[in-house]
């Protein structure tokens, strides 16, 4: 059963890489809401960091596109969906395994998905060849339950 959702946004930007720090900060500030520790703040803006550079250098290695973020709040949770209208991933299982890398050109460590998984509660991932692929990400804030974080 979903969550309620709290309140929402969605932001649609051009996959260059000057707008990964963008995202990042929109979503932390965002995310800020649920009073989360700075730990839970800066594992989200890490998972979403891969998440948009993924999109942005794998999603569209040849042309130019746009990465869609929506986001929404729930009493105690957030939810991150990264996506993306390019190529696609022709094997998502090789994609999710750890230092696996399409673009060794770049130099790129092939963690992404591993560090998403690492940081968030959960990640799916849907994708078409051709079509793009949406990263769905949540992350449970444990100041938004009762008996949350303690804080000095």
């Amino acid at each position: 059963m979903k969550m309620e959702v709290t309140n929402y946004f969605t932001i649609t930007f051009p996959a260059t890489s000057r707008n990964e720090a963008f995202a990042r900060v929109v979503v932390a500030a965002f995310a800020a809401q649920l009073d989360p520790t700075l730990d839970e703040l800066n594992e989200i803006k890490t998972a979403v960091s891969e998440a948009v550079t993924n999109a942005i250098i794998h999603g569209y290695p040849d042309r130019e596109g746009e990465v869609v973020i929506s986001c929404s709040l729930h009493r105690d949770s957030l939810e991150v969906i990264v996506k993306d209208s390019g190529v696609g991933i022709d094997n998502l299982e090789q994609a999710r395994e750890p230092l696996f890398t399409s673009r060794p050109d770049l130099e790129r460590a092939g963690m992404g998905f591993t560090v998403m998984e690492e940081f968030m509660d959960s990640v799916s991932i849907e994708t078409k060849p051709g079509q793009g692929t949406a990263v769905t990400m949540t992350k449970k804030i444990s100041a938004g339950e009762p008996g949350g974080n303690e804080r000095n």
